[in-house]
Order: structure tokens, then sequence, then C-alpha cells
């Protein structure tokens, strides 16, 4: 939404003095009269760990303590309580009409263009009398590089060794996104320690998503040769995730004793942080939250996830809002999920085919697959030659809810998986086939796109994924060759591609391919549709098997 330019000057800098004097005066941001008064909200992830929820409720105390004119409240988009919507109705019950949202959160992955946008939309959309402005998140702003620079001092300071800078490896974890933008900033932010405090070197890792992880960083960075490793959380606030990088540092000491590892802190709720937060929120009232756009995977093509250029914001965290709260409130949990409740004109098809013909020859665990590729062909006799490895069905079930990934040869069989299906239970699908890196390597390397895009997911995804293939008989077969001669191992291959070329083939050596649990057939019927629908089954099985545990837990 467009804003207007309601603040007459710019925020002046701090002025220059120690750190001391600087931030035991009111913010210099936030100084003024009534008429720069709005609302802020901070927004925060939330935790399972009360030493997180309490770190940031102090940085909370910090900014209403020096920025006394604003109404200043705080939300959390899941598991913590007050929850984001109840920070906003807090803002209108005290009669505020602008409201800044900022992110309390280091850096602008997926949470801060995704999750917090659409809260501050449905906000919006709900008190339409009220100006609402989202901030950029916190960033690699100047402030907190000299608070790191602290931590480092400080960790350096519990040493009784003089080991000089150019002897240390300095170790600093990241969170670790799905987005390569905000994992480059970490490492962006690292190069700058490294280089203005003169280390040896600087080594990245993350704590999840994005490799190398934790355990594995620490272990590489202690084979580099440095007398002395300090390790720095990127974190604004203790947690779960904090608590295991000091444990993983404690674990590599104890086999590594000749090695100094020094633990140095995050941020915490520092002066200089609550002073990013007041910036950040000045600069969203005066039109001037940038975002690095440059580089955002949902705005421009970025290789790798050229799929998700425009990709609606949409909100990850319903489920788990206010959780903890909730459940310690109530003694009655709602279920999370509910069983999966066909169209009536679907559920009337269903009744025709299972009275159609004698399943009884049929195991149970396979009958929603069948039945559901009868419904996709219209012959009840299409799937007298489908084949299942033994526990496929279980194993396919168990992987869409631990990998949550299904990746498909074509788009058709993407297209055909039900959408809400996928919603419900977070399961996220891709297909390369017509990605640049794919058209290049099909052309470069003398191969069809479809197999180029199994080469693509063998690199992308590793093992933890559900492989469905409808269309393309060479993608089973180079499928089947990285298999047997690279060691993939998909948690599950299906094979139903239809054709006269290779069809048969390419089927027959999948179900001999003895390394993977795989579903396929006989002969040249098969299809993109056939292939979904085999999918669809293991995701209405899988729904139906969790709203069952809801059931008995509630």
């Amino acid at each position: 939404m467009s804003v207007e330019n309601k603040i007459s000057a710019n925020p002046s800098l701090p002025k220059r003095g120690t750190a001391q004097e600087i931030f035991a005066q009111p913010s210099n941001l936030t100084k003024g009269t009534e008429q720069n008064s709005y609302g802020i909200i901070v927004a925060g992830h939330g935790s399972r760990d009360p030493d997180g929820v309490a770190e940031f409720e102090q940085l909370v105390a910090l900014i209403k303590q020096r920025a006394p004119q604003h109404v200043v409240t705080h939300g959390y988009l899941e598991f913590s309580s007050p929850t984001l919507d109840q920070a906003v109705q807090s803002q209108i019950d005290g009669g505020v009409q602008q409201v800044v949202m900022v992110p309390g959160i280091l850096l602008a992955a997926s949470h801060a263009k995704n999750d917090l946008p659409s809260e501050l939309l449905l906000a919006a959309k709900t008190h339409t009398d009220v100006d609402f402005y989202f901030a950029a998140p916190l960033g690699l702003h100047p402030l907190l590089l000299q608070v790191v620079r602290e931590r480092i001092v400080a960790a350096e300071a519990t040493s009784a060794k003089t080991v000089r800078r150019e002897d240390t490896c300095l170790v600093l974890v990241g969170r670790g996104t799905n987005d390569p933008d905000a994992n480059g900033e970490v490492s962006k932010f690292a190069r700058m320690l490294e280089e203005g405090m003169g280390f040896g070197t600087a080594f990245v890792c993350y704590s999840g998503t994005a490799k190398p992880l934790v355990t594995d960083g620490l272990r590489a960075a202690a084979q580099l040769g440095y007398s002395r490793l300090i390790v720095v959380p990127f974190f604004l606030f203790d947690g779960v995730l904090v608590k295991r990088i000091y444990a993983a540092v404690d674990d590599l000491q104890e086999r590594e004793p000749e090695l100094e590892i020094l633990k140095a802190g995050y941020l915490g709720a520092h002066p200089s942080v609550a002073e990013v937060i007041l910036t950040r929120a000045q600069e969203a009232l005066e039109g001037r939250a940038a975002m690095n756009c440059s580089l955002c995977k949902y705005r421009v093509q970025i290789v790798g996830f050229e799929e998700q250029v425009g990709e609606p914001q949409r909100a990850h965290h319903l489920n788990v809002r206010g959780l903890l709260e909730n459940t310690a409130s109530s003694t009655t949990v709602t279920p999370e999920f509910t069983a999966y409740i066909p169209h009536p004109i679907e559920a009337e098809s269903f009744r025709i085919i299972a009275a159609g013909r004698d399943w009884s020859g049929f195991p149970v665990a396979h009958l929603t697959i069948l039945q559901r590729l009868v419904h996709t062909s219209g012959d009840f006799y299409a799937v007298d030659d489908i084949y299942f490895s033994a526990g496929a069905v279980e194993t396919g079930i168990r992987a869409l809810l631990r990998c949550k990934r299904v990746v498909t040869d074509v788009t058709m069989v993407q297209t055909g998986l039900k959408r809400a299906l996928l919603e419900q239970l977070g399961i996220e699908t891709w297909c390369g086939v017509h990605d640049t890196e794919t058209a290049l390597m099909s052309e470069l390397q003398g191969i069809t796109r479809s197999a180029a895009g199994m080469r693509r997911a063998f690199e992308k995804f590793g093992n933890d994924i559900v492989l469905s293939i409808g269309d393309a008989p060479t993608a089973i077969m180079e499928a089947t060759r990285l298999i047997r001669e690279h060691g993939w191992r998909p948690q599950l291959v299906i094979g139903l591609p239809v054709g006269f070329v290779g069809t048969c083939e390419a089927k027959d050596d999948l179900n001999r391919c003895l390394q993977v649990p795989r579903i396929t057939n006989t002969g040249t019927r098969g299809g993109s549709p056939w292939a979904a629908s085999v999918v669809n089954g293991l995701m209405i099985d899988a729904l139906n098997q969790l709203a069952a545990i809801d059931a008995d837990v509630s």
C-alpha cells in the first residue's frame, strides 16, 4: 500500500560517544512530540523454550523504555502467546491509527516474506480504519556487527591463553532457511567480521535446512589447522537451537581436547538490537522499508529456485499459533487433522467402484490406491496388473509425512495432485522438466528432459522424496540407473508411464530394481493421471491415519 510521508524529518544517527553513553539515552530515532507517535508491533517467531520467550520479552521491554511515546505490543507466529492478532487488537484497543509491524527476525526469509505479511494483510482487511505498515527485518545492520563484536571479545576474555586472531577461525552459525538469499547474508556477515576483526578465516554452518549443519561444520572447521575456534550463534535469542549449538561445541571439545574452542554469546536483548527495531519501524512509516529484492527467489529467477517466482504469500503457522498457551489452559485439544471428506459425486463414484467387483483378493492397504486407479481409468480391471513391492504403501505414507516432498517427471503429474491434501499435510512438489538448467543438461548431455529432471532431483534432494513418474519411460530408466550405479534411494518410486516405445521395458526394469520400494504395472497402460492417483491415494490414507490419531488424543 502507498505510504504518506507523515514524519517531517528523517531520523538522525546516534551521536558519537561510548557505548554506555549512547545506550543510556532514549532513542534519537524516537524523540519528539505526540505527532510522531504510532503503534509498533514487534513480531517474534515464538519458541517452545521459555528462555527464548523471556529474552524476547526483555527486548520488548527495552524498546518500550527507549520509545515511551509509542504504543509497543508484541506477538508470536507460533507456540507462544500473545499471538499476532492479539497484538494487533491491543493496538486497536489503544486507539492507535498507524501501526507498524517490525519482524523481530534477523534475516528476510520465508517468515519475513510470507508469514508475517500474510498476518498483516489479514489485520488490514479486518481493521480498515487503521493504516498498517510492514518493516524490514533487522538484517545486516552495523549496530548488530558491533554487538557480535562485543560477544566475541567477551568470549576471548574467558580464556587464559593469548591467541592471535589470525590464528583463530571464527565459526558463525546461522539458523538456516530454504531461501538462499538469507543464507547468503549469514556468509556476508561472517566475511565482514573476518575482515573487520582480523580472523584467520571464517566458517559458516547452519542449525537446520541449509548445509553444512552444525556438527558437520564444526568438525570441518576443526580440521583447518587453527589454534582456536570461536563459535558464534547468529541468533537473536536463546532457545532450543542455540542450546543444541552449544551442546555440539561441547561434544567437539571432548573429541578435540588440544583445540581451544570458545563459545560466544548470541545477540540477546541488547540496546543496539532495540535501536535497530526502532530504526526499522521509522523506515517503514516513511516508506523506506527496503527489502533486498535483487536476489529474492519470489521476485526474480534464481538458479535452482525458478519455480518459486510469484509464489503467493501464505501463512504457515496457523496450526501452531498460541499452541503452548492453548494446550496448557485447556484439557481438550482441537484436532489438527480431520479425515478426508470426498465431494458427494466423488463419494458416489467410489461407492459404485467398491460394489462393482470383488475386492477381497487385494490387500486392504492397497484398496485406496487401486480404487482411485479404477476411478481415474474408468476400467474395473485396470488394477489387475498393478505391482506393489512389499510394504510399498506403508513406506510411501511414512515418506510423505516425514520427507514431505513429491518429485514428478512431468507437470501433468504435479498438477494432478490434490492441492487441498498437499496443503493439509504440508507436502511440497517439484518438477524440473521445464527448468532452464534441465534444458541445458538435456542438450549438453544428450538425454531427454525427463531424464535430466531425474538427475537434477538426485542432486537437489537426495533420498528424501517420493518419486512419481507418469509419462516418460526415460525418466524411469534414468532413475533406476542412478539407483543401481550411484546409490540413489528414493523412499518410494511410482512408475506408471503410458505408451508403446520403451514403456514396457522401463516398467520391467523398475520391477526388478530391488533396492527401492516401488509401485508399477505391466504393459502399455498408465499415464500421468495414474501416477497422480497413486500419490493422492497415499495422501488420503496418510491424512486419515493422522486424523484417527488426533481423535484418540482428543
